[in-house]
């Protein structure tokens, strides 16, 4: 048995912080439908017959009071019984402790969020590669292979082994992005190549160009802006891309002579050597690590975001810088105008032509936006380069250039549009 005789016995509750010790024997009613009552100090055989009325009594025999009574509180248990707080004098946790693990953690927020901010990056490196070249001039066309490597490794990380597999489980949706490349496409670049000549009054050499960039393959942009915007398609992305990027090899060359009359050579072993650097190593590359090395994987993703955001701006503003030139002549705004409305006829016509073929699809929007990237988005670096080494007017370049700026700022706006939506 326990006798208890001149101790405060305290039930602590929220919003109680202080408690008068009063020669008063009423009851006395607090706020919120809880009452405090002052019982007269007495001895007790036990607990039992104050529990019973439904009290809750924690003995705190630190405290000590000059009057020979005690308090006790009771409270609502459908509101309190599971948000008591702890006694102050025993509370060994503060909110200054947990401080450094709060700013840690939006630190790392932020640097996952980074992404929302990459139309905007875009738009600056473009408008930086206008005013002030030398900025970009830096980043040669050595550079662009590690680069885009380096977007690919961080869908890799993020990725696994099961969904590429689940991807090629849909060869109706990698016929329809494989159409859009390359029967869409190529429809719409003849059509404004043909139209730039004698609607625009623009040089035969450009309307080549346009069509050239209507010719390549998908642009490896194009996964990772699916990545930003609906992460379980990018594995499905990459394997449209990649089966483009390597038939390219044979029917670029094809396009090429059916729509400009000019066979090119293409360089085989380059372009397959150029699709295992680019796209599958880094890929691999980051399933593996993500695989064996997940600790590993955990710490590096938060940097990744902000990292790809710069390598993305880099490959947009060099092309521009280099060729700022072409881009900034007379005829340069027209030539504008023309690549934004192929692209965005290219983006239009693959977002509403795969929701016509599955229009009963369970995640029929993810697919629209997914195909939709990968008709608009082209591999412009690959037409900048054929443009250079095949062709011998260099006005041939100026379409393959401006499209690689074009076609990322309307992409990458997509990407904001689309992720707020889905929001």
């Amino acid at each position: 048995m326990s006798v208890v005789n001149s101790r405060t016995l305290q039930i602590q509750r929220p919003e109680i912080s202080l408690f008068y010790n009063q020669n008063t024997s009423h009851v006395r009613k607090c706020c919120n439908n809880h009452l405090s009552v002052l019982i007269p100090s007495r001895p007790f055989k036990s607990f039992s017959d104050l529990r019973s009325l439904g009290f809750s009594i924690s003995l705190n025999p630190n405290l000590h009071c000059g009057s020979s009574r005690f308090l006790v509180s009771r409270c609502e248990s459908q509101k309190f019984s599971d948000s008591l707080e702890p006694d102050p004098a025993q509370n060994y946790v503060t909110e200054s402790s947990q401080m450094p693990e709060q700013k840690e953690a939006s630190v790392v927020d932020m640097l996952k969020q980074s992404n929302s901010l990459l139309p905007h990056v875009v738009l600056a490196s473009t408008l930086l590669a206008l005013v002030y070249p030398p900025s970009f001039t830096w980043f040669t066309t050595r550079y662009y292979a590690p680069a885009l490597g380096f977007l690919m490794f961080a869908v890799g990380v993020n990725s696994s082994e099961k969904d590429f597999l689940e991807a090629f489980n849909r060869p109706a949706a990698i016929l329809t992005g494989y159409v859009g490349q390359f029967v869409v496409k190529p429809i719409l670049g003849y059509l404004f190549g043909i139209i730039s000549v004698p609607v625009f009054g623009l040089p035969a050499p450009i309307g080549a160009g346009i069509m050239l960039v209507s010719c390549v393959s998908g642009a490896q942009l194009s996964n990772y802006a699916t990545f930003l915007t609906d992460p379980p398609m990018a594995p499905l992305s990459i394997v449209m891309t990649s089966i483009s990027t390597a038939t390219a090899v044979f029917v670029t060359p094809l396009l090429s002579l059916l729509l400009i009359g000019k066979r090119l050579p293409v360089d085989v072993k380059g372009m397959v050597s150029s699709i295992m650097q680019i796209v599958v190593a880094p890929i691999a590359a980051g399933l593996l690590l993500n695989r064996l090395f997940p600790q590993i994987c955990s710490v590096i993703r938060p940097i990744l975001p902000p990292l790809s955001v710069l390598v993305t701006a880099c490959c947009v503003g060099a092309p521009l810088a280099i060729n700022v030139d072409s881009v900034m002549s007379p005829f340069g705004v027209t030539v504008v105008l023309l690549i934004f409305a192929f692209h965005l006829s290219a983006f239009v016509v693959g977002y509403y032509l795969t929701g016509f073929v599955f229009h009963k699809a369970s995640d029929l929007k993810a697919l629209q936006r997914t195909v939709s990237y990968e008709t608009g988005m082209q591999s412009s670096l690959l037409a900048l380069t054929l443009a250079n080494r095949f062709f011998k007017d260099p006005l041939v370049a100026v379409p393959p250039a401006i499209s690689t700026v074009i076609m990322s700022l309307m992409g990458f706006s997509l990407v904001m549009i689309w992720a707020k939506k889905k929001e």
